[in-house]
């Protein structure tokens, strides 16, 4: 098997260094200079990078997941997976699906940080090309929970995930930060730690840690939640308190924690 990955930073990197653990023939490319792992053929273009693939893996971002299609359409095989695992709406998801044209392609929603599991992380994935890709990474270890409807379906249910997930991160940080300056900040945290149960200390490390590392990406999730919330036309306070946190972050106007 051939996989392609688009966009080798820390999430294409743990996947792609996966892939070549399990035998599979890697290439990869990235709009920035980047190293690559033993094992990962970097191309110096998206039409080498996709040639000859049966899977294409699109980690870019939201913002390119769209050009990152359009270079793909003309140079990869009409066989091949296209998988689409950027964290975006479901409109930019129908974009991704008007840029390839036609051919097997999925919608993947990433439901954990790709660095804990690596190809084992559990996926939402639905659209033309969501069997084959069990059946390519399946044998792998890949978790794939498939669901009905149009690519846009899963991106649309991690979203929803999304206004619980960063709304709790946002809800930590908050509480923590008010306790820094009481002075209190230790007990405020077991305090925390202690009403999420079993796991919550190293849930805490990891909503602080990944809030301060990932602000920028997960500022442009939360705006495409809240967009996706509009189209509901449900209640989204909490999504909008999350994106003000995460502006002031990615601005350098809050201070990180401990473990931030």
């Amino acid at each position: 098997m051939h996989v392609s990955v688009l966009g080798y930073g820390e999430a294409g990197r743990r996947l792609a260094a996966d892939l070549v653990i399990a035998g599979v023939k890697v290439t990869a490319f990235d709009i920035r200079p980047v190293e690559p792992a033993d094992g990962v053929a970097l191309k110096t273009s998206i039409a080498e990078a996709v040639e000859g693939a049966d899977l294409v893996l699109s980690l870019t971002t939201s913002a390119g997941s769209v050009a990152a299609a359009r270079g793909v359409a003309a140079h990869v095989d009409p066989n091949a997976v296209y998988a689409d695992m950027n964290a975006a709406s479901p409109a930019r998801k129908a974009e991704v699906g008007a840029e390839l044209g036609s051919g097997l392609y999925v919608d993947v929603a990433i439901l954990a940080p790709v660095t804990r599991a690596g190809v084992r992380t559990p996926v939402l994935a639905c659209g033309p090309g969501a069997a084959r890709l069990v059946e390519l990474l399946g044998p792998l270890g890949a978790s794939i929970d498939v669901i009905e409807g149009e690519p846009g379906a899963a991106t649309a249910r991690k979203l929803l995930r999304s206004i619980f997930m960063k709304s709790l991160a946002t809800t930590v940080l908050e509480s923590l930060t008010a306790g820094r300056v009481a002075g209190c900040e230790e007990w405020v945290r077991a305090q925390v730690v202690a009403e999420l149960g079993a796991g919550g200390e190293a849930l805490v490390d990891r909503l602080v840690k990944g809030t301060y590392q990932h602000a920028r990406r997960r500022l442009h999730e939360m705006e495409d939640t809240r967009d996706y919330a509009r189209h509901l036309g449900t209640p989204h306070d909490m999504t909008l308190a999350s994106i003000s946190w995460l502006t002031a972050i990615d601005r350098g106007e809050r201070q990180a924690l401990a473990g931030g």
